[in-house]
């Protein structure tokens, strides 16, 4: 059973969100406070967290920083506002999806569930290795030849991603929709620039690629090193 905290401000949302959870079969855990929800986050080890960017005491952005910096744990955030715009913001801050309000506890459940199934946590999905790059979804870690990587929640999930269909070309277009959760489009400069700082932290460049291979006009490709 996900075990899923909920920092969230409101009473009222809180408490039918967390009865509606429970009855989708989720344990549910709430904070009302950023500072309770970040030291929750950190002593509870939820499998997700939703998180509600209104809070009183941290404004929710920050506090989703704050997580990223001491945790990997896939973070759902709730926010008023739409947009591509403000989708791209929240999501290269950390979030690993989001939903727009209002929104019913059946809409969070399949969200919970979308993302628990893309991260591998709580599942059983396995480890996945193309020469010396070795992607674990259930730990959240990447090791190349014998070294972890550093990377960033959405430099992971793209590695991942791509790890996955190793030997495939995958477009940029199917990036943005499966990665950053953007079905109507986005702008293709952000998988460019998420691309970069991955070839950087994988010791390559687009002039000298290993493992990331660009096909021009089509996408990009992750193989072994020849």
């Amino acid at each position: 059973m996900p075990h899923v905290l909920l920092i969230e401000d409101d009473a009222t949302i809180r408490a039918t969100l967390t009865r509606g959870l429970r009855e989708h079969g989720h344990a549910v855990s709430s904070a009302h406070i950023a500072m309770d929800g970040l030291r929750a986050a950190v002593s509870d080890h939820p499998d997700l967290i939703v998180l509600d960017l209104g809070l009183p005491d941290l404004d929710g952005i920050d506090l989703l920083r704050m997580l990223r910096a001491v945790s990997r744990v896939p973070v759902i955030v709730a926010t008023a506002r739409d947009g591509d715009a403000e989708m791209i913001r929240l999501l290269d801050a950390g979030a690993d999806d989001y939903v727009v309000k209002p929104y019913s506890a059946a809409q969070l459940d399949a969200r919970i569930r979308a993302v628990l199934r893309r991260t591998g946590t709580g599942s059983a999905d396995t480890s996945v290795t193309v020469g010396g790059l070795r992607v674990d979804p259930r730990t959240r870690e990447a090791v190349l030849d014998g070294t972890a990587l550093e990377l960033t929640p959405r430099e992971f999930e793209l590695l991942h991603y791509l790890a996955a269909r190793a030997g495939e070309v995958v477009t940029k277009r199917e990036l943005l929709t499966e990665v950053w959760q953007l079905p109507y489009g986005g702008a293709d400069k952000t998988v460019d620039v998420h691309l970069s700082w991955l070839r950087r932290k994988l010791g390559e460049s687009a002039q000298e690629p290993r493992y990331l291979q660009t096909v021009r006009g089509v996408g990009v490709r992750l193989s072994a090193p020849s």
